[in-house]
């Protein structure tokens, strides 16, 4: 693990490794808790919504799946519900946690579309990109 310093100044813990995951903060700065198993989410497919060097879409939030955050994401490019068998993604539904692009919650929440987020289980790297005020607002 190393840490990095945000452009506010906080200091996040971003993983050197996948086996560093577990280990990694949430926002509030405590131990990042799983987000989901069924589905498998996280970047590394473990779980968790942690982050490495070569997470570049920073898949760090873990938001709840509604039927209209599904359709925005679709409708902008980012097709989340259909299968994919060949990249083992069952596709997404309703009620189901995943772990978003920090970027891509922030855009459905600009366009009044933001899913629900677990807060224990989203990663402190995702307040470079979210505020923490906002994020509180969709605590599941």
């Amino acid at each position: 693990m190393r840490l990095k310093a945000t452009s506010a100044g906080t200091l996040v813990g971003v993983a050197t490794s996948v086996t560093e995951v577990t280990d990694q903060p949430n926002v509030y700065g405590e131990r990042l808790a799983e987000c989901c198993t069924s589905p498998m989410t996280g970047f590394y497919r473990t779980g968790c919504c942690e982050t490495g060097g070569d997470d570049h879409g920073v898949h760090t939030v873990c938001a709840v799946m509604t039927d209209e955050f599904l359709a925005f994401s679709k409708s902008v490019g980012n097709d989340l519900s259909t299968p994919m068998p060949q990249y083992g993604f069952p596709g997404l539904k309703a009620g189901d946690h995943w772990c978003l692009c920090a970027s891509r919650w922030q855009e459905a929440f600009e366009a009044g579309h933001a899913p629900k987020v677990n807060l224990n289980a989203t990663h402190l790297h995702t307040l470079e990109f979210v505020n923490l005020a906002d994020l509180e607002r969709f605590a599941v």
